[in-house]
């Protein structure tokens, strides 16, 4: 097998990645010409090696907060704001004289900030039509009256045509409408907006987290203290990306990585998109349907991509009163060149800390991330890995897939990627521990005849 050097690993303590290629060297070299080909299987060994607790420094660098099944969504939304916090693991209010038995036990879920401000103004759209509110009266449950809400949403632009302007600011609509602002977390379960909760412990390994995020849309993996049976901090799939990175030049990670975008069938071919003399709401809406956390913005005469809006953008109708009074009138392309305070002063300087991979991208007021007017893109031609290095270099959630003249074809997100190197079929020498069994247990997996 070829030796092949990489570039510095600042990111990890101790030689982890060294370590992990060489014992897969010295497993894969010499006697078994078959094995030494399979790239599939020397990647996952590779990657069972690697522990997180050496290899993401930055875990614990930012405070964990918690909501509770009983917390309003009017008080979630306001704490999520004012702790600068992402989003949050679900707490489940127990019996205190109930022990727990396994990790996982203390949580039920995670539900960011994005996912509450939409779900709110989503159903507040429709709350001011009377025929709405009848239905909301004379159907069970609250999931069956959010379809209809979603489904009427047009016809309610429609009669909202004289595009009035709302008074007051996102927490009095709230205060308005208390059928919204009262409702609990642990009723939103119903309507699942509730992101799974699959934790691992500092002393797993990445494989354990590829695993994870590959057969579930989760956005972080938790990380949970053994003595206390707490979340500590959060893998993201930012780190994640970076991680694989320290991969480059060994064997089984280019012959991956090192193929055009066009050889590769990902989960979101199409793309949400909205036009930029649309109005925020519009974009909004569209939001809120989307499955990637990213609405393309485009010019309607050129068809060339000229922006997004994305789940880390909704906090800006808190921060900016204007915007949402405005937000039916104001159209997309002004409110992507709305210039934020919290940008980060110098974008040249290279942030791959694991305090920022980690942490940085959790906060509400991520300075990190690209502006919205500044869509990062990637060609099909290009490689994979020119894909990652994009993405790990801007610190996004995605990449536009676009064509010489800038006309959008696609979007690859975070996940799409690590789905690359998260392959269907495993070794059955592969062992991760008791954590192992429990991570196949919640996702419903079992290995028969190393098959997964």
């Amino acid at each position: 097998m070829q030796d092949t050097r990489r570039p510095d690993l600042k990111l990890l303590e101790g030689g982890v990645l060294k370590e992990a290629e060489e014992t897969i060297k010295a497993d894969h070299v010499g006697n078994n010409p078959e094995t030494d080909s399979d790239s599939a299987t020397a990647l996952q060994l590779f990657l069972d090696r690697i522990p997180i607790n050496n290899s993401i420094p930055g875990i614990k660098n930012s405070p964990v907060v918690e909501l509770k099944t009983g917390d309003t969504v009017k008080d979630a939304i306001e704490f999520l704001y004012t702790k600068n916090a992402f989003g949050a693991p679900i707490v489940d209010v127990l019996d205190p004289e109930i022990p727990l038995t396994r990790f996982p036990d203390r949580y039920i879920g995670f539900l960011d900030f994005a996912t509450l401000v939409l779900w709110s103004l989503q159903v507040c759209v429709c709350v001011v039509m009377p025929f709405c509110r009848m239905l909301a009266r004379r159907l069970a449950t609250q999931y069956v009256c959010v379809c209809v809400y979603v489904c009427m949403y047009d016809y309610v632009l429609l009669q909202n045509a004289s595009k009035e302007t709302d008074k007051g600011n996102f927490m009095s609509l709230l205060e308005k409408n208390p059928e919204i602002g009262n409702t609990k977390v642990g009723e939103l379960a119903k309507s699942f907006l509730w992101n799974p909760f699959f934790p691992v412990r500092l002393e797993d390994t990445l494989f354990h987290v590829l695993l994870l995020i590959s057969k579930h849309r989760i956005q972080v993996v938790p990380v949970v203290e053994q003595s206390n049976l707490k979340v500590t901090g959060f893998v993201t799939q930012n780190a994640v990306i970076q991680l694989l990175l320290q991969s480059d030049g060994l064997t089984w990670f280019d012959s991956i990585a090192e193929k055009p975008l066009s050889e590769f069938r990902f989960e979101n071919e199409s793309v949400s998109f909205v036009y930029g003399d649309e109005s925020i709401a519009d974009a909004l809406h569209v939001l809120f349907k989307s499955q990637t956390g990213a609405v393309a913005v485009i010019n309607r005469q050129t068809r060339m991509l000229i922006g997004s809006v994305r789940n880390g953008d909704v906090y800006l109708l808190m921060e900016n009163d204007k915007i949402f009074r405005d937000r039916k009138v104001v159209t997309v392309e002004e409110f992507i060149r709305i210039e934020t305070s919290d940008r980060d002063p110098d974008p040249i300087i290279k942030r791959d800390m694991g305090a920022l991979l980690s942490a940085g991208v959790l906060q509400l007021r991520n300075k990190y991330r690209p502006r919205m007017d500044s869509p990062v893109t990637n060609k099909k031609t290009d490689t994979l890995k020119e894909a990652m290095k994009n993405v790990a270099r801007t610190k996004s959630d995605f990449c536009f897939q676009v064509d010489d003249s800038q006309h959008l074809l696609g979007i690859l997100t975070l996940r799409d990627i690590i789905l690359q190197f998260s392959p269907p079929s495993m070794n059955s020498n592969i062992h991760g521990g008791g954590f192992f069994e429990t991570a196949l247990e919640l996702t419903g997996c079992q290995i028969k005849g190393g098959t997964l």
